[in-house]
Formats: structure tokens, C-alpha cells, sequence
């Protein structure tokens, strides 16, 4: 395969969100890299409130820079050229090819009469153009790359979004790529929806459904050997794999409420804490909350508890409480005050016991907020636990900072509207710190673990706990130790030399087509 001009692919697919193909996907292309294969992720069109900032300063999904960093290749827009970051229950602003192009309904984006927007939908051969542009970045990607493993989104069997599809089948059919469909077992009924996913999708889509792959067993795996043997005699089609249940592998997860690395850490024998305590650390579970990922390094740390909260009780035996980003912070702050966390907060600052904001969470905890662009809800007072005003800009700040903090080297990035003008405290990171509560809008600044490090033991020094940070945790050799243990899940429970081929050759053929199709 290596040395091809245009390379081969596989479209990896799912029953269900969540089924566990943003995981799978990372772990074939770094089960290709081991094996010299020069791969590249992709995902045609995104919908996460977690997302990255490239290189080029181009913005795209954090689970598709996870798979670039499984894959050993720098990331870029071509990578994930459709993002999609929810703004409400009704709209999300649209990221295309790494910069925002404007707000748009659901209703809109999918082309259905009645919908609002301040961008093109995909009627009005909107739906075309978008496709053209996802497809011209797979070519780019496939004349650069040996082969190329897009992530579907979702289900294939979406059928009242089939017309309007560019992530699933759309990008299969267009680019011709073998497809292979991922079930959660640990839900149940796995059979049946393999059998139904396949069944309402029309001939033409159906003839690049190569097979399934079975994610999250748990259990003796002949016991699901009849099952498959049927499930092939019923579809003509394989099962390519199946995949153990594997604590502590939801990394970068697009949205739920994950920390990443805890249930790896938390297991580990090895590792209990340094010092005498530990250090509990909660987290405000704001409205649209984004790039909560920023916690994953906290909770890499052994004796550091991380837990999500929403109600103001649970503040009291937290020593750090974090305000994370949010992609709506004015209807972050309202619910912050709705909920008695607001006055918890305050209470926390005037105690001196430690409050960190990151992104939205630093622009709550601010005087004041003008913003005609994300909520136009004009001014709005905020937390006023930091000296700084927010002003919010049409055009979005993307950049990946570098400096330094509590004598440290720190690098991380921004993904804001948002304009601070701090007007006072001691600068941190292009923000400040107020006694025991510090406000940056750089993500990602937890992962550089020497910094890491200095602020819990400031932390702890607050608190008053007797935690000690561990002096050799590194969070890009954890990382790196997942995505190999995602590696060696492929490598050791899927076909591969069957999944090979049909990332050389493409689907079989001659699959039959199950009825009834789509309608």
C-alpha cells in the first residue's frame, strides 16, 4: 500500500452515537502506523462542543486531532472540513474548513422550509456544495496518505437525513469506500441492529456494507460465535471482529460527561496518592459546556478526585472548583445564580479557597459582559470575582499560545468571541488571578505537567490538604499509552488482514441486498 498516489479507505460506521467509533477509528490508524502505513483521519461533518485548534489555526473536532495524534500526523482542517457546535436546543454556529461562517438552525441546515439561519443550508444544492467541499478534502487527504479511515456520525440508517447526508453514506458512496459497521453490545441488541442498519439502507448503499464490528464484550466470545454465524448466514456479511470492554478509553469524547483518563488512573494499583490527602476537585456542569476535556490532566494525577456537579452543596468539601468553557456563557451565568452556585462561588472567593475559570467559565467570573453576538443579550453583570470586562466579537479568536505560569514553560489554546480587558490582579496566562481565583481563556493548559503540577500544589496549600502532585506523571505518555492500548485492541481481537483488503480493494462483491431498503 505504501507509495500509492491515491490511497485507500474505510468508512467506519455505528448502530447507534456512541457505539464507539471515534475509539475504533483511532485504534486502526494507530494499528496501521505500527505497521508503516502513512494514515490520516477523517470526519466529513461534526457536531461537538469539544473541538482543537490546529496549527494553521483552523478549529476542528478534538476526537479527530486524537486520531491524527494516533495516527502520528500533525492535524488540519482536511481532517474534520464541517463542524458543527450546538448553541441551544434549536442552532449551532458552523465551522467550515477550521473558521465559523455563521449560525444556523437544525431545520435550516438540513434544508426543511421554516428554518433560520445567517448561512447557506444545504437546499438549494447547498447539500452539493457542501458535499463537493468535504470530498475534495478526502481526495487531498487520499493523494497525500496510503489510506484514509473516516469516522461516520450517528447511525447510516438515519433515513430522514439520508438525502441531506455527507458524513455516512454519502461520503462512502461518493469516495467508493468499503463500509463497516460498529455495535455496542454492552446496550443490547446488537444482532438486530446490525441487521436492521443494513436492511434500511438502499442497494446501492448497502453494496459497501463490507461487515460489522462487535465493541464493548464482555465474556467468553464463543458464546457469540452462533450468533455471528447466523447473523452472516442472514446478511452474507462478516464479522470483522470482536472488541473487549476496555475501561478508560473514552478520550476526547465529542460531548457526554466523560473524564477521559480518571477510570484508567483509578484502577491503576501502581498509583495511589503521594502525599497524605487527596485533592477533590469539582466541576461546574455549566449549560453548552465545552472542551471539558481541560479537566482530563486533573484527573490523571493520583489522589486527585474529579467529579462533575450543578448543585451549590457540592461545592463545600471541594478543594478546586473549576468553571469550564461553555459555548453560551451569559446562559451559563444565569444558570450558575438559578442554582445558588453563583453565591457558592462568591462565598469560596472571600474564603480564599481556589476557583479556576477556563474560557467561558474565565468570562463569568468577570465584572461584566457586553455581548451582541453569542446570546445579544447586551450588557450583563457578571460574577465580579475577577477585574475584567468581555466584550464579545463578531470574529473568533483561534490561536495556540505558549508562555509561562508559576515558573513554568505552559502551551495550550483559545476558541473564544469573547475580549477580555483585565483591568487588574496578577496577569496568568493572557488572564489573572485574584487571590485564590484564576481566569485564563487558554484550554489545555493543565497538560503541560510541570505547571500541572505547581498549581495543584497551590492548590493544596489553600486547602489546606496534605497532596503531593506525583513528580512523574506525564499526561502525553498517558495519552500515548492509550491510544496504543486502542492499538493493540485491533491488532489483537479484529481481522485485520481482512480489514486490509478492504481498505486496499474496497467492499466485496456480489453482497446481497436485504429488503425492504429505504423507502
Amino acid at each position: 500500500m505504501t507509495g500509492t498516489r491515491r490511497g485507500g479507505g474505510l468508512l467506519v460506521a455505528g448502530t447507534t452515537s456512541d457505539a464507539g467509533k471515534s475509539v475504533v477509528t483511532a485504534g486502526i490508524c494507530r494499528w496501521l502506523t505500527r505497521r508503516g502505513i502513512k494514515v490520516a483521519p477523517f470526519k466529513a461533518q461534526n457536531m461537538s462542543l469539544n473541538s482543537f485548534v490546529t496549527r494553521e489555526g483552523a478549529e476542528i473536532g478534538r476526537a479527530q486531532a486524537m486520531q491524527a495524534q494516533a495516527a502520528r500526523v500533525e492535524p488540519t482542517a482536511l481532517m474534520n472540513p464541517v463542524l458543527l457546535k450546538p448553541g441551544g436546543d434549536q442552532s449551532s454556529q458552523v465551522v467550515l474548513l477550521g473558521k465559523p461562517v455563521g449560525e444556523m438552525s437544525a431545520r435550516g441546515f438540513f434544508g426543511e422550509s421554516g428554518g433560520s439561519s445567517t448561512g447557506k443550508g444545504l437546499h438549494g444544492g447547498g447539500r452539493e456544495r457542501l458535499l463537493g467541499v468535504v470530498t475534495d478534502c478526502l481526495e487531498q487527504l487520499r493523494g497525500t496518505y496510503d489510506a484514509v479511515i473516516c469516522e461516520g456520525a450517528g447511525s447510516p440508517a438515519e433515513i430522514n437525513l439520508r438525502r441531506t447526508d455527507i458524513v455516512n453514506m454519502g461520503i462512502a458512496r461518493a469516495a467508493r469506500f468499503p463500509v463497516v459497521v460498529v455495535g455496542d453490545i454492552d446496550r443490547g441488541g446488537v444482532f438486530a441492529s446490525f441487521f436492521g442498519t443494513t436492511a434500511l439502507l438502499s442497494p446501492e448503499d448497502q453494496s459497501l456494507i463490507a461487515g460489522y464490528l462487535v465493541n464493548k464484550f464482555r465474556g467468553d466470545v464463543s458464546l457469540l460465535e452462533p450468533g455471528m454465524e447466523m447473523l452472516r448466514g442472514l446478511t452474507g456479511r462478516a464479522t470483522y471482529g470482536v472488541l473487549p470492554f476496555r475501561h478508560g478509553l473514552g478520550i476526547d469524547e465529542e460531548d457526554g460527561l466523560r473524564v477521559s483518563l480518571r477510570g484508567s488512573v483509578r484502577e491503576s494499583a501502581v498509583a495511589p496518592p503521594v502525599g497524605a490527602d487527596v485533592l477533590r476537585v469539582a466541576v461546574c456542569a455549566v449549560p453548552l459546556m465545552s472542551n471539558f476535556t481541560d479537566v482530563d490532566a486533573l484527573a490523571a494525577e493520583p489522589g486527585v478526585v474529579v467529579r462533575f456537579v450543578d448543585r451549590a452543596e457540592e461545592l463545600v468539601d471541594a478543594d478546586l472548583v473549576v468553571v469550564p468553557g461553555t459555548r453560551g456563557t451569559v446562559k451559563a451565568l444565569a444558570w450558575l445564580r438559578e442554582r445558588g452556585l453563583a453565591d457558592a462561588l462568591a462565598a469560596r472567593a472571600a474564603e480564599g479557597r481556589p476557583v479556576l475559570g477556563i474560557c467561558g467559565g474565565f468570562q463569568v467570573l468577570g465584572e461584566h459582559i457586553e455581548d451582541e453576538v453569542e446570546s445579544r443579550a447586551g450588557a450583563v453583570d457578571g460574577l465580579g470575582l475577577l477585574p475584567v470586562r468581555v466584550r464579545f466579537a463578531r470574529e473568533k479568536t483561534l490561536a495556540r499560545p505558549v508562555g509561562s505560569a508559576l515558573g513554568e514553560e505552559v502551551s495550550g489554546y483559545e476558541i473564544h468571541h469573547g475580549v477580555a480587558e483585565v483591568l487588574g490582579g496578577t496577569p496568568f496566562l493572557d488572564g489573572c488571578r485574584v487571590g485564590e481565583v484564576w481566569g485564563t481563556h487558554w484550554h489545555g493548559s493543565l497538560e503541560s505537567d510541570g505547571f500541572r503540577r505547581a498549581f495543584l500544589r497551590e492548590v493544596a496549600a489553600a486547602a489546606g490538604r496534605r497532596f503531593v502532585p506525583a513528580p512523574d506523571t506525564s499526561f502525553g505518555a498517558l495519552r500515548e499509552e492509550q491510544l496504543d492500548l486502542l492499538g493493540d485492541l485491533i491488532e489483537e481481537h479484529a481481522d485485520t488482514d481482512a480489514l486490509l483488503r478492504l481498505i486496499e480493494g474496497g467492499a466485496p462483491a456480489g453482497l446481497p441486498f436485504l429488503p425492504p431498503g429505504a423507502p
